[in-house]
C-alpha cells in the first residue's frame, strides 16, 4: 500500500498527494447527505417539505459528526506529532485511546438521540406537519451512530500515516453505495424519505467495516479498543485529544447552533418554506467547503509531523502552500456562486418558487466567504500545532459571539426579517475570520522563528 513520505518528501508533494485523496473522498462524502436531498426534493407531492425536514434533521446529525471529529481530529495531530518526534509507542496509544472514546459516545449519543429525537426536532424548529417526515428519519439515522462515527473519527488515522489514497477508498465505499441505494429505497421500494435513511445508515456501515479492517490488517500502526488496565494510564492521552479536538467539536457544535437559531427565526419570519432555503444554501456550502476541508486535512498531518520534527521552515511553506490554494480555489467558486446561482441551487429543487426565495438568500449569505479563508487557514494551523486555547476562542467567537446575537439583531430589532439572518454570516465572516488569521501570524510566525534558533531534532 503506497504511503506518503512525511519525513523525507516534499512539502508541497506531500500536501498535494494529501489533499488530492482526501479531496475526492470529502466530495464522495458529501455525496452521503447531498444525494439524499436531491432525491428527497423530487418525491411527488411532499418533496420541498420533506427537503425542510430533512433540514430539521441536521443539527442533530452535526452534534453525532462533532464527538465523532472530537476524538477523531483531536488525536490524529497529537498522533502525528508523536510520530514526528519518533514516540510511536506514544502514538500507538493516542490512536487507542481516540478509538475508544469514538466507540463509548457513539453508543450513548445513539440511545440519548433515540430516546428524545422528537422533542430535539421541536426544539429545532419542526412544525406538526414537518415532525411527519422528520422524525421517522431521525430515527432510522440513529441507528448507523456508531459505524458513522467510526468511519469519520478514525479516518484521520489512516491519513496521518500516510495512507491517503486508502482514506479516500474508505469514504467512496460508503458514498457509492448510498448513491446506488438511495433511489433503490425511496422510489422502487416506495419508502420515501425512510429509504433515504435506510441508504445512509447501509451505506454508513460498509464504509466503518472497511475503516476497521484496514487498521486492524494493514495499517503500520493498528488500532484496537483500550483494555481494562489500560483505562487508568490513558486519562492524560484523553485529555489532551478532548483539549486539542474541542476547537472543531465547537465549531462543529456552534454549526448546529446556528442552524437551530436560524431555523427558529426562519420560521417566524418566513414560515416553513424559508427553512426549505436554509436546508439549499446549507448544501451549496457544504459543497463549496468540501474542497476546502480536504485542502486543510491534507495539510494538517505534514504541518504536525514537521513541527513535532522540529522543522520551521517545512511549516511556514507548508502554511503558505495550504493558504495559496484556498484561497485561489474560493476566488474561482466565489465568482459561481455571485454570478451563477441558479445553477448550484437547481441540483436540490426544480421548484421555480423555492430557487426564487433562494437565490437572493444565497449571494447574501456568501456576500464575503472569501473571508471565511482566513478563518478556516487560522484555525487549521492552530489545531496543527497544537494550540488549543487559539482553537477553541476562535472556534466559539465568529459562531458563538457574533453569528448567533445577528441572527436574532437584524430580523427582529433592524427589522430585517429573512434577509438578516442570512446576512449574519457574511459579517461574521469578515470580524471573525479576520481577527483568527491576524492573530495566528502574531503568535505562529514569531515561534517558528525562535524554533530556528534552537538545536534541530533527529
Amino acid at each position: 500500500m503506497k504511503r506518503i513520505d512525511f519525513e523525507n518528501g516534499t512539502v508541497t508533494r506531500n500536501i498535494f498527494s494529501a489533499a488530492i485523496p482526501m479531496l475526492v473522498a470529502q466530495i464522495l462524502s458529501l455525496l452521503y447527505n447531498i444525494v439524499d436531498r436531491i432525491y428527497i426534493a423530487r418525491i411527488p407531492e411532499v418533496g420541498t417539505t420533506a427537503l425542510g425536514a430533512v433540514g430539521l434533521c441536521f443539527p442533530l446529525i452535526m452534534i453525532i459528526t462533532a464527538f465523532a471529529n472530537l476524538f477523531g481530529s483531536g488525536g490524529a495531530p497529537l498522533f502525528s506529532i508523536n510520530r514526528g518526534m519518533k514516540e510511536n509507542q506514544k502514538a500507538q496509544m493516542v490512536m487507542n485511546t481516540s478509538f475508544t472514546m469514538v466507540c463509548a459516545s457513539g453508543v450513548v449519543l445513539m440511545v440519548i438521540g433515540l430516546l428524545f429525537a422528537r422533542p430535539l426536532l421541536v426544539m429545532f424548529g419542526a412544525s406538526e406537519e414537518a415532525l411527519v417526515h422528520a422524525y421517522p428519519y431521525m430515527m432510522i439515522y440513529l441507528i448507523g451512530t456508531v459505524p458513522s462515527m467510526i468511519a469519520t473519527g478514525m479516518n484521520p488515522f489512516i491519513n496521518a500515516q500516510g495512507y491517503a489514497t486508502t482514506g479516500m477508498l474508505s469514504v467512496a465505499i460508503g458514498a457509492v453505495a448510498n448513491l446506488i441505494l438511495d433511489p433503490l429505497f425511496i422510489f422502487v421500494f416506495g419508502l420515501g424519505i425512510k429509504g433515504a435513511a435506510i441508504a445512509t445508515v447501509l451505506s454508513q456501515f460498509l464504509s466503518a467495516a472497511y475503516v476497521l479492517l484496514f487498521l486492524e490488517r494493514k495499517a503500520e500502526m493498528k488500532a484496537r479498543l483500550l483494555q481494562k488496565k489500560e483505562l487508568h494510564s490513558c486519562v492524560e492521552y484523553a485529555k489532551n485529544i478532548v483539549s486539542l479536538g474541542t476547537a472543531g467539536f465547537i465549531m462543529q457544535l456552534t454549526n448546529s447552533l446556528v442552524t437551530i437559531c436560524c431555523n427558529n427565526v426562519l420560521g417566524v419570519t418566513g414560515g416553513d418554506v424559508y427553512i426549505s432555503v436554509m436546508t439549499i444554501v446549507s448544501s451549496v456550502r457544504q459543497m463549496v467547503e468540501t474542497p476546502i476541508y480536504a485542502i486543510n486535512e491534507g495539510t494538517s498531518p505534514i504541518l504536525s509531523y514537521n513541527y513535532g520534527a522540529h522543522r520551521p521552515a517545512l511549516v511556514r511553506k507548508a502554511m503558505v502552500t495550504m493558504a495559496m490554494m484556498i484561497l485561489v480555489y474560493t476566488a474561482v467558486m466565489w465568482s459561481v456562486i455571485i454570478f451563477a446561482p441558479d445553477y448550484l441551487i437547481a441540483v436540490f429543487s426544480s421548484d421555480k418558487l423555492l430557487v426564487k426565495d433562494a437565490v437572493p438568500a444565497l449571494k447574501t449569505y456568501f456576500a464575503a466567504f472569501i473571508f471565511m479563508d482566513l478563518q478556516y487557514i487560522g484555525q487549521t494551523v492552530f489545531k496543527s500545532l497544537n494550540k488549543k486555547k487559539q482553537a477553541i476562542f476562535f472556534s466559539l467567537l465568529r459562531k458563538v459571539v457574533i453569528v448567533v446575537p445577528l441572527t436574532y439583531l437584524f430580523p427582529y430589532v433592524f427589522h430585517m426579517g429573512t434577509h438578516g439572518v442570512f446576512l449574519a454570516e457574511p459579517v461574521s465572516n469578515v470580524i471573525g475570520g479576520g481577527l483568527c488569521f491576524v492573530t495566528m501570524l502574531a503568535t505562529i510566525l514569531p515561534e517558528l522563528k525562535r524554533m530556528e534558533n534552537q538545536p534541530t531534532r533527529n
